[in-house]
């Protein structure tokens, strides 16, 4: 008697079947990887572009399936707004990790959000500099030590650690804003769900989506895998906090039932 087989679980179609070149426990494998899962869910894998300025998270177009443009080191929300501008049928995304997004880049970031433009950003937050060899970040940790604060941050040199979902949560313009995480299974599933209603809201015209993700460095934090995991727990979550900060769509609906 012969035996059928179901796979249940097989590659998503816009991934790239590739060797990766991420350091082992790094978190950008898993975010790809869940991207990919959701344009194959949408179908909307022949009308993304991807945009990745400088970083670890430079290479995601050897990773998906789909079109994919480099941007200067902080511009990639202005090259996505460009590009959105002029081919407003398109789905597109502009992938950036910490250094890159508040750094060199916090203006685009902040300016892109403030004028609600029609893209979906997927920040990826390790607090350091990855691809560099591990400085300080502006999502670095007080206390933290990093190649460029070997005592830990000092917080009257070089301030606080930047929040970006609160500081963004004071403009008007954004649709939607949600800080997730991926240092565990529960947590990678609801970071799934804020990238697909990222990517949704977009296909549907919605506007401005940010979605910031608390992400493994073990490398460059110098711990191994398991150990990077449980410190994104213990001491990334209480200051960067997962929740969703904001849901213009959900709040507007929660305002008609309210008013009815």
């Amino acid at each position: 008697m012969s035996v059928k087989t179901i796979p249940m679980y097989k590659r998503p179609e816009s991934l790239s079947d590739v060797r990766t070149h991420y350091c082992a426990g790094c978190g950008h494998g898993i975010i790809h990887k869940l991207i990919a899962e959701v344009l194959d869910e949408l179908e909307l894998r022949e009308k993304t572009i991807v945009i990745a300025p400088v970083g670890c998270s430079v290479l995601i177009y050897n990773y998906l399936e789909v079109d994919g443009l480099e941007a200067a080191h902080g511009r990639a929300p202005a090259v996505a707004t460009g590009i959105k501008r002029a081919r407003p049928e398109m789905l597109v995304i502009s992938y950036q990790g910490d250094g890159d997004l508040l750094a060199i880049g916090t203006g685009e970031t902040v300016h892109a959000a403030n004028r609600g433009e029609d893209i979906s950003v997927i920040f990826v937050n390790n607090a350091i500099y990855g691809m560099t060899g591990g400085q300080l970040a502006p999502t670095t940790l007080v206390g933290q030590k990093t190649l460029t604060s070997p005592a830990g941050r000092n917080s009257a040199d070089v301030g606080f650690p930047i929040r970006a979902c609160e500081m963004l949560d004071t403009l008007e313009a954004p649709a939607y804003i949600e800080r997730t995480s991926v240092h565990n299974p529960g947590a990678i599933r609801k970071t799934k769900k804020a990238i697909f209603k990222a990517l949704k809201y977009q296909k549907e015209g919605r506007g401005y989506s940010f979605v910031e993700i608390l992400s493994m460095c073990p490398t460059n934090w110098g711990v191994q895998p398991p150990e990077a995991a449980d410190w994104v727990k213990s001491d990334m979550v209480p200051w960067y906090p997962l929740k969703k900060f904001r849901d213009r769509p959900a709040d507007e609906d929660a305002d008609k039932e309210k008013a009815s």
